[in-house]
């Protein structure tokens, strides 16, 4: 069949058929890529080749984790009959007659808040160890600094930036880097709480769990103890006031509710979180994923080149025409 009324054929074809013209636009594609196959593998290869280096520069990251429970109060009983028997007057006065629920649920959304986390921060004065580490040596367990951005001889921050930040970075910079190495989490169906932290270092993301959950459980005591006390102090003045009989009844039960929410603070120390399962030095890395990095990169390779081939073609093509 003359070449002519081949062509003939298929541009008749493809006009009734447009799947044949897919069929057709596809294999030519293939059929240009192939033709620069070399410089499509040079391409891939250059990615591959990159990827490889850039995933074993990357430093491990270690996960470490604690698994939390919410304390139920002691005085949970004896706070509900009141709160049913009471609790329009307990509101007057300012009194919380709340369960463990909302308390553990209000302290998860402290520890996320920019208050706790930059107290937490400088209470432990952690700043150098979130914002200039590079990498952990496993053998001295040493941390290594960048030395662009912290120098440790001199103990002083040498990273150079353009305002508005500054060589030390501050609490506002360092809460977004906490954001991003910090995770707490609760299980909607059992209400269980997981706080986890990722670190170049095994031992400081194991440290930092313990650290938030101790700080956290401190936190929450000291808020209900100042609460407590202001709300006896109040409720005391109403008494001096106040000769109604059932009255002074119901303000002596809302001071003794108190009285007892400030004994359990002062001798437990898990006052919010119940530990189940205490946060561990990982032995395992939990990141980077370097293969799946080497065969991401490889893949955009060899897109990458395939699309240069294809744009080069369409350009010389045009400008014949």
């Amino acid at each position: 069949m003359p070449e002519t009324l081949k062509q003939q054929i298929v541009t008749k074809d493809s006009e009734t058929n447009p799947r044949i013209e897919h069929e057709i636009a596809l294999t030519m594609l293939v059929s240009i890529v192939w033709k620069k196959k070399i410089l499509v593998i040079f391409i891939t290869l250059l990615f591959s080749l990159a990827s490889i280096f850039y995933a074993v520069n990357e430093p491990n990251i270690y996960k470490s984790e604690a698994l939390l429970t919410p304390v139920e109060a002691e005085s949970a009983s004896g706070l509900s009959a009141l709160a049913g028997q009471f609790g329009g007057l307990a509101s007057l006065a300012g009194v919380n007659l709340g369960g463990g629920s909302n308390k553990s649920q209000l302290a998860v959304e402290v520890i996320k808040s920019r208050k706790f986390t930059s107290g937490f921060i400088s209470k432990h004065n952690i700043l150098k160890e979130l914002m200039a580490v590079k990498n952990w040596d496993p053998s001295s367990n040493k941390l290594i600094y960048d030395e662009d951005i912290y120098d440790e001889k001199s103990g002083e921050w040498v990273r150079n930036v353009s305002f508005p930040l500054n060589k030390k970075p501050s609490l506002q910079e360092a809460y977004k880097a906490f954001e991003d190495v910090v995770s707490v989490k609760t299980d909607k169906e059992t209400g269980l709480v997981t706080i986890s932290v990722v670190h170049v270092s095994p031992f400081i993301a194991q440290q930092w769990v313990n650290w938030l959950v101790e700080d956290i459980n401190q936190e929450m005591k000291e808020r209900d103890v100042v609460e407590a006390n202001r709300s006896t102090e109040f409720l005391t003045k109403q008494l001096e006031v106040t000769n109604i009989a059932d009255i002074r009844s119901v303000l002596y039960k809302l001071i003794e509710e108190q009285a007892k929410t400030i004994m359990f603070a002062n001798v437990r120390d898990e006052y919010v979180f119940n530990t189940i399962d205490p946060a561990l030095a990982p032995e395992q890395k939990n990141g980077p994923k370097r293969a799946l990095i080497v065969i991401i990169f490889t893949l955009l390779g060899g897109v990458i080149g395939s699309l240069i081939v294809i744009f080069n073609y369409y350009r010389k093509t045009e400008k014949n025409n």
